[in-house]
């Protein structure tokens, strides 16, 4: 299996690919990807239909959480596809149409995520430190706004990303990575790219400043409340709680490593093992957070299991 993927710029040119090298392991590589996928669909669809199908999951947690779970779907379904054409394709060439529609996939899922596990550290905030004016901050029509802003912002910005993207000229095809990426493309550039580094310095830096300041902000309160309060309350926090600080801690990990190797040297670091971390935050946060929140939220674990004994 190859680091590396070819792709056709817009421009008519000569385009160079890579073979997988791994003959029959490509197939291992392919059912392996492929079951990894059916899982994550699996998963997440069936957590959807449960919150979507039970009234007594129309709360705004399980509302956040199903925009989460949509997200997941919608992030893998960028990568996924597409990676397994390449898996057992010989040359690893995509169409730049394509490229750049895989490129707003992969970075609106990422912007998406953080927007809405920034949104649930809100809820959850809310629900600890003001229980008895929860459901009066926290109405209906707020959680659709909520959402549907996580949802904009993330849309919005990323296509301002790719508008600048799109008309660069490039001097090359060859992206060392498995999926295409807005940075990998943007290296390729001949033409000036001054205001693409700008847009995605200030966009990466006020997205994570904003979203680090309220989440720090939110626990902070949270803790304080939790010292200072009934072992009840305790409880509830640390029930809630705990999955989205697991989700947070590892989607921020795994980010964290996609964009500082985008930008570092990896020659060193083995083949696989970069494919590996590469892969592993549009796998891992898809694949673990609704089994982590179906195993963890007591409601979720209710229903399950009622569905579970009603087809016995």
């Amino acid at each position: 299996m190859s680091a590396g993927v070819s792709f056709e710029p817009v421009q008519p040119r000569p385009v160079s690919t890579e073979g997988s090298g791994n003959g029959a392991l490509k197939y291992l590589y392919f059912t392996v990807v492929a079951f990894l996928y059916i899982v994550i669909v699996t998963v997440n669809v069936l957590l959807i239909v449960v919150i979507c199908v039970n009234r007594s999951l129309h709360e705004p947690m399980y509302m956040f959480l199903c925009s989460l779970f949509v997200n997941e779907l919608y992030g893998s379904t960028g990568l996924f596809p597409l990676l397994l054409l390449q898996i057992l394709s010989d040359v690893h060439t995509v169409s730049a149409p394509l490229c750049f529609l895989q490129i707003f996939c992969v970075h609106t899922y990422g912007t998406a995520e953080l927007a809405n596990l920034v949104v649930m550290s809100y809820d959850r905030y809310l629900a600890i430190c003001f229980p008895l004016q929860y459901h009066t901050r926290m109405s209906p029509c707020k959680v659709s706004m909520l959402i549907v802003l996580t949802w904009f912002s993330s849309f919005l910005g990323i296509t301002v990303l790719i508008s600048l993207s799109a008309p660069l000229q490039l001097c090359g095809n060859i992206i060392n990575k498995v999926y295409c990426d807005n940075y990998s493309v943007v290296k390729l550039a001949c033409s000036d790219t001054t205001v693409n580094n700008i847009y995605g310095l200030i966009s990466t830096s006020l997205t994570t400043i904003s979203a680090v300041s309220l989440i720090l902000y939110t626990y902070t309160r949270i803790l304080k409340v939790c010292f200072s309060g009934s072992k009840q309350t305790r409880q509830k926090a640390v029930s809630t709680c705990t999955p989205h600080l697991v989700s947070l801690l590892n989607y921020s990990c795994s980010a964290f490593y996609e964009i500082a190797q985008s930008r570092l040297n990896m020659k060193h670091v083995p083949n696989m093992v970069r494919i590996f971390l590469s892969l592993y935050w549009l796998i891992c946060s898809p694949l673990c957070n609704p089994l982590l929140y179906g195993l963890s939220l007591t409601k979720i674990r209710i229903i399950y299991k009622g569905l579970i004994l009603s087809k016995v």
